[in-house]
């Protein structure tokens, strides 16, 4: 077998520092993974020389397509959705999702449509479409225009630290941190509306009084984070909690630690994910990573991450998702089952798998 030809990448790098944003969190596992299964491959980064608003279109637009011109380089590499309109070398983009089309409230300001739109016609031009899931597939072939050939389904992975295997002391200090309860339920994720912060609350106005003494809802939120419930309304957290009378029931601990999530959530009995749409969903992944079963919806793309290893049901359906929220913490049996298959389902998404299947679509956009 001939070795693979020396492969130059140009990348985006807009998002190489910033590793609490979804995209940042992507391309940095991705770029470490690539540099380790793929030595053949040059990943190199391009960063712009200041990130700022009025800095990003123009960087995506001029200033990265001329330093791939530059480089020489044999693919483009956009690992987030704002390809170039024109570029010297055949690109490549990840599409993570296509919310802002997909879903009318996510359709922002005037700059925001805009910015979708230009995104929109780029990707006509683009070699090949990275996206997580086949749900999202489905969206982008619906909502742009490329061909389902152009658009390869890639899922993602969580952070290989993720693991059930806490200490101890990581136990004890994690508790005393963030005054966690014994035992409970956890969310760990956004408050935009497609979260469905509402439902969350609502699951445990069904199982509260059973079990929400014994297994309090942890949330990664504040007093005064703001959600919109189903019927539109603007609210904060805190309101939303009192106004459900779920105070007695519900913690919330701020922000996590990036050093600290592993143990927050490894230490639950069950993760509960009531979102409406998701282009993968890596929250569940990382909870199934650390042996944690998931109850939540069976919306989107969540069926295709979650598989076995969880309780789905209809986004809306507090009621039933408490009746699942209950079974999985006073059944030590079927949550052992679930925590088992959670784990073996997460060991099906690994960076490497990720890196390989990624260079593959670069490969490819080479030789077309």
């Amino acid at each position: 077998m001939q070795p693979c030809q020396q492969l130059t990448v140009a990348v985006n790098a807009w998002f190489a520092h910033s590793p609490h944003i979804g995209s940042g969190q992507y391309l940095i596992q991705l770029a470490a993974a690539i540099r380790q299964v793929t030595p053949d491959i040059a990943f190199e980064f391009v960063e712009p020389r200041s990130r700022n608003d009025l800095a990003k279109v123009a960087f995506e637009q001029n200033g990265f397509p001329r330093a791939v011109g530059r480089m020489k380089a044999d693919v483009a590499f956009v690992p987030y959705w704002a390809p170039p309109l024109r570029c010297p070398a055949p690109i490549v983009c990840t599409v993570h999702d296509v919310i802002p089309l997909a879903l009318p409230d996510y359709r922002g300001a005037l700059r925001h449509r805009l910015y979708s739109s230009l995104a929109r016609a780029a990707t006509a031009g683009v070699q090949g479409i990275l996206t997580d899931s086949e749900h999202s597939k489905k969206d982008i072939v619906r909502l742009l225009p490329v061909a389902s050939s152009r658009v390869a389904v890639v899922p993602l992975a969580a952070d290989p630290t993720l693991t059930p295997n806490i200490s101890n002391d990581e136990a004890t200090r994690v508790r005393a941190r963030y005054q966690l309860p014994e035992g409970y339920v956890l969310y760990l994720g956004g408050f935009d509306p497609r979260k469905n912060i509402e439902t969350l609350l609502q699951v445990f106005t069904w199982c509260g009084e059973t079990i929400g003494h014994e297994y309090t809802l942890v949330i990664n939120g504040t007093e005064d984070t703001p959600v919109t419930t189903a019927a539109g309304a603007r609210t904060t957290l805190g309101q939303l909690i009192q106004d459900l009378e779920l105070a007695d029931v519900v913690r919330l601990i701020g922000r996590v630690a990036d050093e600290d999530k592993r143990g927050v959530i490894a230490l639950a009995r069950c993760f509960l994910f009531t979102s409406t749409y998701e282009g993968f969903g890596l929250p569940p992944l990382e909870a199934m990573a650390c042996g944690v079963p998931i109850v939540g919806s069976n919306a989107s793309s969540l069926p295709e991450v979650v598989g076995n290893a969880g309780m789905l049901i209809e986004p809306m359906n507090a009621r039933r998702m408490a009746g699942s929220v209950i079974a999985v913490c006073t059944d030590d049996e079927l949550h052992d089952r679930l925590a088992q298959r959670a784990l073996l389902r997460a060991a099906q998404f690994s960076w490497q798998r990720t890196a390989l299947e990624t260079t593959a679509v670069l490969r490819n956009a080479h030789n077309a």
